[in-house]
């Protein structure tokens, strides 16, 4: 489903690692790990086509427009942006050919899922982190692309929100689609997901996701 070949990134002249070789099945649940800065978030940049790669090419096996939904981190939205969680959230239906009562109802149903019903009205400066994340993986729950591409989707929820994130992780996963997820969370990665990415200086490693962990030491997990 993702094959990446020789691949590099990074900003220009600062490639983050050699040229890398790893290819994620139809699918499968990957998690991204790494330290800080080691390119995790940039690499699912340049899966999703918003950063081109220093060297190398990504390939999907399905054709990009409308076959990718990406959750960035929040720090990279606009708070003051006028609009409402509703809005945010309905900005899922891209590309959906369901009809105006069918998004109604089906929108209704995912706010209702996420724990957001009452507050489709507040205005992004007004929700808190939490509030915010769930609203962000809300609007992925009504996309119908088969790669989903979460950065940190685990940032700023409470014990409820996290139940609720892995919850979904798991259903979308049964639904047969593929997922990569950048998380930062090595017991909940161990948990949940089973094989993991983890990026190096030295390259990239693909593997089970309790394997990788086992074994680099200054990765243990409680």
């Amino acid at each position: 489903m993702i094959s990446c070949k020789a691949l590099r990134w990074g900003a220009p002249g600062q490639p983050l690692t050699p040229a890398v070789d790893f290819e994620l099945a139809k699918g499968s649940l990957t998690g991204v790990i790494g330290a800080n800065g080691s390119g995790k978030s940039s690499l699912l940049k340049v899966i999703a086509g918003l950063q081109k790669p220093l060297a190398g090419k990504v390939v999907l096996e399905t054709p990009r427009r409308g076959s990718l939904s990406f959750l960035p981190q929040q720090q990279h939205l606009d708070r003051q942006f006028p609009i409402s969680l509703q809005e945010l959230v309905a900005a899922g239906f891209w590309g959906s050919k369901q009809t105006p009562q069918q998004r109604s109802q089906r929108l209704q149903a995912v706010l209702d899922d996420w724990c957001l019903s009452g507050l489709e009205h507040r205005p992004l400066m007004a929700l808190s982190g939490g509030e915010l994340q769930r609203a962000l993986l809300a609007r992925m729950s009504l996309a119908e692309a088969p790669v989903l591409l979460l950065d940190e989707p685990h940032a700023a929820l409470d014990e409820d929100g996290q139940a609720l994130l892995w919850k979904h992780v798991h259903a979308w996963h049964a639904e047969g689609r593929t997922l990569l997820v950048v998380c930062h969370d090595l017991a909940a990665v161990r948990q949940h997901i089973p094989q993991a990415l983890q990026i190096k200086n030295s390259g990239c490693v693909l593997a089970p996701s309790h394997e990788l962990i086992r074994q680099q030491p200054q990765m243990q997990v409680a």
